[in-house]
């Protein structure tokens, strides 16, 4: 695992796939964010997701993220360079992803449990907050 931290883009995988996202032409930016999410959502419970898709998943969800109230702009180094275009109808596919990333059978999971991985666990808990529906009156971004 090329990895060398808990956010969503640092990982070897996750600059990757960011840089691909910038390689598209602008009008297929959404579809390959979304590519990335089906990655994730579209593996049956008890099938093992692969650390690779869910990194991918990871980063995509927190490109919508960033453009929902309460999250994180997108600036990291490893993430992408060129504009996206709105991502916030895809929340509720960010949200199925990153709950998939999070139910085992999940390698990223399992590999992040075997090295501590609470931080990790807590960053993408942080983006599947950012991405759910804010009840009126409450402030985005609360750990539930």
């Amino acid at each position: 695992m090329g990895t060398w931290g808990v956010g969503p883009f640092d990982s070897d995988t996750a600059a990757d796939f960011c840089g691909e996202v910038d390689d598209v032409a602008v009008g297929e930016r959404e579809q390959a964010v979304r590519t990335a999410l089906l990655g994730a959502a579209d593996v049956p419970d008890g099938v093992e997701l692969d650390a690779c898709e869910a990194e991918r998943a990871v980063a995509a969800a927190a490109l919508v993220a960033a453009q929902c109230p309460g999250g994180k702009p997108a600036d990291s180094a490893y993430g992408p360079d060129e504009p996206l275009p709105d991502l916030t109808g895809l929340r509720g596919l960010a949200v199925q992803a990153l709950g998939r990333v999070l139910t085992e059978p999940s390698e990223l999971y399992e590999l992040w449990a075997e090295s501590g991985g609470e931080d990790w666990v807590a960053e993408v808990r942080r983006l599947e907050n950012v991405l759910l529906p804010q009840p009126a009156g409450e402030q985005p971004g609360l750990f539930r």
